[in-house]
Parts: structure tokens; sequence; C-alpha cells
């Protein structure tokens, strides 16, 4: 297991804008408009959006709080120490349960049985591949210290007790969350709003009866022009923080 957790984490970044493309395959509801009438949407609306902010939630808590140095040289696991502060002292790891949220969330708001019943799985698997693979790194390099760490926190369910001291005790760093995480968050936003467009035109001015087709043409370039202009500003938001980071603008 752990050699496929060290494939998989060397094109971890790669799974997950994939898991993301998935989000548009084809499938069966997981709530229809036969079982739940005519607003069966707010059912997968508002379960699905809830789940994946929660999970943008831990992540940014996390990076804000004690952002963990770890990334890969030779396409295998590495740290520079064993962080154990902030939310890492309620859960080993909570950027991957905040990616599991995102992306169960995601899946729910596209309303797809198939992602939510075959897809979310999958990622599962590869996850915990890497997170075994990781702690066989961190367990080689740290030994006692980490076993010492593992006996105290849980790998994936975070122990909230002590989460209010944990959070007087620390100052969040909101300058190092949007550094560290305005990619993640561009790609979400990305497949939200796509979800949103593609899945449910009754809430993008799209349910109505035209009177004619041009009519019914003219709607549909109004609702391509709205979804342009907010692709557009997401990605003009996006490139003007990677402006601001590449030029030592705006630092931690």
């Amino acid at each position: 297991m752990v050699s496929i957790g060290n494939f998989f984490f060397k094109y971890r970044n790669w799974i997950f804008i994939l898991f993301y493309g998935a989000l548009f395959i084809p499938s069966w509801p997981l709530f229809s408009k036969e079982q739940f009438g005519d607003c069966y949407y707010i059912w997968p609306v508002s379960i699905g959006l809830f789940i994946t902010c929660l999970g943008q939630l831990i992540r940014g808590l996390t990076i804000g709080l004690a952002y963990i140095v770890r990334g890969g040289k030779e396409g295998k696991p590495y740290a520079e120490g064993l962080v154990t502060d902030g939310i890492f002292n309620h859960c080993r790891n909570p950027l991957y349960v905040g990616n599991i949220l995102m992306l169960l969330g995601v899946g729910i708001l596209a309303n797809s049985l198939f992602y939510v019943g075959i897809m979310i799985p999958v990622f599962l698997f590869i996850y915990q591949a890497i997170v075994l693979a990781e702690e066989n790194f961190l367990r080689g390099k740290f030994g006692a210290g980490f076993d010492a760490y593992c006996k105290k926190v849980n790998r994936w369910f975070p122990n909230l007790k002590g989460i209010g001291k944990t959070f007087g005790s620390m100052q969040f760093n909101w300058k190092r969350w949007i550094l560290k995480e305005h990619t993640t968050q561009f790609i979400w936003l990305i497949g939200i709003t796509l979800i949103f467009f593609i899945n449910y035109p009754q809430l993008t001015g799209g349910k109505y009866e035209p009177k004619n087709g041009l009519e019914a043409l003219g709607r549909g370039y109004e609702r391509l022009i709205l979804l342009g202009i907010i692709l557009g500003l997401l990605l003009l938001i996006y490139i003007f923080i990677r402006y601001l980071k590449k030029t030592g603008k705006f630092k931690e």
C-alpha cells in the first residue's frame, strides 16, 4: 500500500483536478423531481454547499493557524518538521479531510449518484494510500515522536476536545491562507459555478417559457454572458493574487 501511496502522492495535484472534471460525467440523480417534487434541487444545493464549504473551512483554519511544510522530493513524501499545532492537534490529516469534504459536497451539489457512489470511494482509497505512505516516511524520520503523536491524535476523525483553546491561543494568518490556498479556491469556485449553470438553470435565469425561438436564444446568450462575467472575475482575481505573490507585494 505504501508503494501505491507514493505513486498517487506524486500525481496528487492532478488527481484532485481530474476528480473535479468527473463531476460533469452524466449520472442518475441523487435527488429527483419525481421523488422530491418541483423544488427537488433545494436538497442537493443546500446539503452540497454546506458540506463543501465545511471542507474549505477546515482547510482554511488548518493553513491559517499552523501550516505544515510538506511537499515532494523525487515524487515521495517530504516534511521539514513534525507539525502538531493548530488543527493538527485535533486531526493528523485535516487538509485531506477538507479535500474529501469539498469533493463530497460538490458531488452532492452536482446531484450525481455516480460521483458520490463511485468516485468518492475511489478518492477515499487513494487518500488512504497516500496517508499510509506519508506516515511511513514520518515514522522513519521522527520515530518515537511521531508514534506518540499518532496515539494522541486520530488519523481522520477530528477530536474537538480543546478546540476552543486552540483557536484562542493562536492567531489566524489570513495572508498565508490566501497565498497557499488561492489555487485550490479558484478550481473549487469554478467547479461550483459550472455546476450551477449546467445543472440548475432554474437558479441561473434559465427556467421560463419563451414567447418565441429568438427570445429563447437571447435568454441563452444572457446566461452565457453572465457565466462568462463570473468566470472572468474569478480568473482576474486569481491572476492578481498570483501577480502579488510573484512580485513579493503580498507576503505572509
